[in-house]
């Protein structure tokens, strides 16, 4: 057989890793984020002690992520009483049925569990509105009606 039709390994043929890719702009937090990201690190730094080295260089590259995510995590303070914003708990009215949902930042968002991003369309049609205002969402004028924030 021709030696231009051999494989060396298997690991020339592997897909490359990339980077966890990062959000743009800044990486605002509740701090219940914040300490949701340290939780984070400590886990993967536990993972890695004691991970065997074929799967050592995937943890690494999440700790590298999660590293990044924690020295430019920005803790927001909370928002003013009465007006929704990163940090809020925000009960609206949208088409006839009434939601919660939290406003956070972006590693802590989970739409299924009630958490929205503040970066998500939703949360920055929220964002500085107080109750009974009613805010333009998806092109319709005043789609959603704020009915409590806390």
């Amino acid at each position: 057989m021709s030696v231009a039709f051999r494989r060396e390994s298997d690991e020339e043929h592997l897909e490359p890793k990339f980077e966890r890719p990062i959000a743009p702009g800044p990486n605002l937090v509740t701090p219940r984020g914040l300490t949701l990201i340290g939780a984070k690190v400590v886990e993967l730094e536990t993972l890695i002690a004691s991970a065997a080295e074929a799967d050592r260089a995937a943890l690494q590259r999440e700790l590298r992520y999660w590293h990044t995510r924690q020295t430019t995590a920005e803790v927001v303070p909370p928002p003013e009483p009465g007006t929704v914003g990163i940090g809020s708990r925000v009960t609206y009215r949208l088409n006839g049925a009434e939601r919660t949902v939290d406003i956070v930042g972006g590693d802590e968002a989970d739409p299924a569990e009630g958490r929205v991003g503040f970066q998500a369309p939703l949360a920055r049609a929220l964002i500085g509105a107080e109750v009974g205002e009613r805010v333009d969402f998806a092109g319709k004028d005043e789609a959603i009606e704020v009915v409590g924030v806390g």
